[in-house]
């Protein structure tokens, strides 16, 4: 199953820099609130139909909205990611946008991790993974600095 997960890892990488750009341009295009919009349709249809292949039901589904509202921020949070590539990729351009995200992402990650909140068990970080941060940080920042 660790196979399994790296692929779908691989996989979801490359889509999210396809994702920032078919956004961005479907956003200049339609307008960015009527492509995030349209993009939270097809998720939702995408989604239930995984969800009814899968399990042949859609049970799940209420077994979610009995979890604690805080949970839910999950989606919520999705339509800020996705707002953000459709309003940033073209304006900044894919490799910032994604830039920013991933080391923001992973320095956030990294502070889940070390204090164990949203009921994860607490990992500590080590000097290792706080270089590599700090690289990915300088990486992002070099990245929004237009050159030519």
């Amino acid at each position: 199953m660790t196979a399994a997960a790296i692929a779908l890892a691989i996989a979801a990488g490359i889509a999210g820099a396809v994702q920032a750009a078919v956004m961005g341009e479907l956003g200049g295009r339609a307008g960015v609130f009527p492509a995030l919009a349209f993009s939270g349709v097809v998720s939702v249809v995408l989604g239930l139909s995984l969800l009814l292949i899968v399990t042949q039901s859609l049970r799940g589904v209420g077994d979610v909205v009995r979890e604690p509202l805080w949970l839910w921020t999950g989606g919520a949070l999705s339509v800020l990611i996705i707002l953000a590539i459709t309003v940033a990729s073209p304006r900044i351009g894919l490799v910032a946008t994604i830039g920013t995200i991933i080391a923001l992402n992973l320095g956030m990650a990294a502070a889940i991790d070390r204090f164990g909140w949203f009921g994860l068990d607490a990992i500590a970080i080590g000097w290792t993974r706080v270089v590599g941060l700090v690289f990915l940080g300088v990486g992002a920042a070099l990245t929004l600095i237009k050159s030519g």
